[in-house]
């Protein structure tokens, strides 16, 4: 037996079944804490507002993280792989797979109670968490409606649908709450679709503002698609959210779509009281790889070659890193992460020009990076003291074809993966070169990263261990492994003195800290 299961036997699995549930959540999640999340809590689905997925907490250094043991695991016993990103609230830790939500104690991993629906339309790819108001859940369903459930039992207190499922939309995104304002998007680039991004009273549903991302079905000339299915990021100081969207359809025949197809595979910033568009960059204007512009837009302020600024930075999928001024959507750097071949340069907005040679065609299309992208869903991490932009990143390649006899529907073409590897890349956001890379097998990564302040890096690899590297220069610190497929991203939190490490795998979520007498105080700890 090894040491994993061994440790899983010595401080208990803690599956869905055991009964004793601790306090449930008393006073909920205000605008201040969204604002300012305590150490004790993960109020919102990228941890903060900024998307950095960066954590203070200290007690788990590059020294002792070798010492890490579980702390409890909890099983869903579910088919569907968990992608959720827990929520942590007053003890409380909420998580998501389709058509299931569940509030887990998170000292013990005691289960507190579990909703589940019966199971709907809509493609259940995965789901990737719950947004947390006052004593109030709010949940996308894969049918594409918005839920708003009691958080003190799971109970649905209204229903509003989003999108309509039977034209081929669904919903995995967690929402993102700013103010009064719950704002969500859905996913459907299978057919031709309008993408957008809606807010909704927090109270009751209905619908504040709406922005859509492309014009309606049916639009002479005009393409469709925009998709917004990764949640946002808010700076408060602007009163701008800044949200990625997705591809535009036709997927893979450009032809009918000329132009740039605005605003597809883009970067918006939106004022959230009104869902008017203040600015926006396009990472791949009239894209016809698939490669949606949805990963998080990363928020950061410092100097950018010794002058002061206010930045947005994106890993994007159609392999260039990009660092934008986030105050108007000005370009200050635009670099390949990795291979890629499908563009003549890079134009004086920053933005990639594609290269006509490399659209999908009959004969076939050799092209780097393939449909997955050099990135996807997994977040980053950005650690201020490095200043390094830490991504799962994914060198590949992939032949593309266009097929005629799909017409001008949904994918209209085909594509076909070659090869692919992950690796974890530090970007200095300085220069766009990578500082240090740590391969993490073939295949496709799955899982996200979190940095914390002690200069430890976590994330997962291709073959399912969880890793703890050194943030200086991506050496192997811990490992373990996790028995299946890595889909979410780390998290952690400070309970009682206690700092915990969140994680999960295929089916179930994993607890990490450290043992009871290296978790005693901050003067321990630091040795």
């Amino acid at each position: 037996m090894n040491l994993f299961y061994r440790s899983m036997i010595r401080f208990g699995v803690v599956a869905g079944a055991l009964a004793s549930a601790p306090v449930l959540v008393a006073q909920g999640v205000s605008s201040d804490t969204l604002l300012h999340p305590p150490k004790d809590s993960w109020p919102i689905y990228h941890g903060d507002y900024s998307g950095k997925r960066h954590s203070a907490l200290t007690q788990i250094t590059p020294q002792n993280v070798k010492n890490l043991t579980l702390a409890w695991a909890f099983q869903t016993n579910q088919v569907a792989q968990l992608k959720s990103a827990p929520l942590l609230v007053d003890g409380i830790l909420y998580f998501t797979v389709p058509d299931n939500i569940w509030a887990v104690d998170a000292r013990s991993g005691r289960l507190v109670w579990h909703h589940s629906s019966p199971t709907t339309k809509g493609l259940h790819i995965g789901h990737r968490g719950v947004a947390v108001y006052k004593d109030k859940l709010y949940y996308t369903t894969t049918d594409a409606h918005l839920q708003c459930l009691d958080a003190r039992d799971g109970k649905v207190k209204w229903d509003v649908e989003i999108a309509d499922a039977n034209k081929g939309q669904w919903a995995t995104m967690s929402p993102l709450i700013v103010g009064n304002h719950v704002m969500v998007g859905a996913s459907g680039d299978f057919d031709n679709l309008q993408g957008f991004i809606r807010s909704v009273d927090p109270e009751t549903g209905a619908t504040q503002w709406q922005w859509d991302a492309t014009p309606p079905v049916g639009t002479p000339k005009t393409t469709t698609g925009g998709n917004a299915w990764v949640t946002g990021t808010y700076d408060p100081e602007l009163n701008l959210v800044y949200w990625g969207t997705g591809n535009p359809t036709p997927v893979l025949n450009g032809k009918v779509r000329p132009g740039d197809n605005l605003y597809t595979c883009s970067i918006v910033a939106l004022n959230p009281e009104t869902g008017k568009l203040v600015w926006a960059f396009q990472p791949s204007p009239h894209d016809t790889h698939d490669w949606d512009a949805v990963e998080i837009p990363v928020l950061v302020d410092g100097d950018f070659h010794g002058k002061p600024h206010n930045m947005l930075m994106q890993a994007s999928r159609n392999g260039y890193f990009f660092v934008l001024d986030r105050t108007n959507g000005k370009s200050l750097l635009t670099t390949p992460f990795g291979p890629v071949n499908w563009t003549l340069g890079v134009d004086k907005d920053g933005r990639p020009i594609p290269n006509p040679d490399k659209e999908p065609a009959p004969d076939g299309r050799l092209i780097a990076p393939d449909e997955g992208g050099m990135t996807n869903y997994r977040s980053p991490s950005f650690d201020p003291k490095t200043g390094l932009f830490i991504v799962s990143a994914a060198p590949s390649y992939s032949l593309y074809f266009a097929k005629p006899a799909d017409g001008t529907y949904g994918w209209a073409g085909a594509d076909y993966g070659l090869w692919k590897k992950g690796v974890l890349e530090a970007i200095d956001y300085q220069t766009g070169k990578i500082r240090w890379s740590h391969e993490l097998g073939e295949g496709s990564p799955g899982s996200g990263v979190l940095t914390t302040a002690s200069g430890l890096v976590f994330t997962g690899d291709v073959a399912g261990n969880f890793l703890a590297l050194d943030t200086a220069d991506g050496r192997t610190l811990w490992h373990a492994y996790s028995g299946s497929g890595i889909n979410g991203g780390p998290e952690t939190y400070e309970l009682d003195g206690r700092q915990y490490v969140l994680m999960t795998s295929g089916s179930v979520l994993f607890a990490w800290s450290l043992p009871e007498a290296e978790h005693a105080g901050p003067a321990r700890a630091a040795k």
